[in-house]
């Protein structure tokens, strides 16, 4: 056991950084956005889990604009087109399944 911030960080895109564990099937991670970073439209295999820790985050999902807030969730299916952008700096959790191998390294 350890904090999740003695994990290397990974930066996803400018402004993002996140630390993530690996478990067989699974990765967790929690990520900081700086104000204005913003990750572009992508898909990926991994069924993800996006919960907001604090403040609030502006995600486009499956083409649907929604506005998540500190204490909320978004589950995003698998191959569904995705995109963020932090309107202030914002701390999230994002778990993904299967485990996440582009982001062991």
């Amino acid at each position: 056991m350890q904090p999740i911030k003695n994990i290397k960080p990974k930066e996803l895109v400018p402004g993002i950084t996140g630390y993530y564990a690996h478990g067989s099937s699974l990765t967790f991670g929690y990520v900081e956005l700086l104000e204005g970073s913003n990750i572009p439209m992508h898909h990926h295999v991994h069924e993800q889990i996006t919960y907001i820790i604090e403040v609030q985050l502006d995600m486009v999902i499956g083409g649907v604009a929604c506005s998540l807030t500190a204490g909320m969730y978004h589950v995003i299916p698998s191959d569904t087109p995705h995109s963020a952008t932090a309107k202030t700096f914002c701390k999230v959790i994002d778990a993904f399944s299967p485990a996440r191998e582009d982001y062991k390294t």
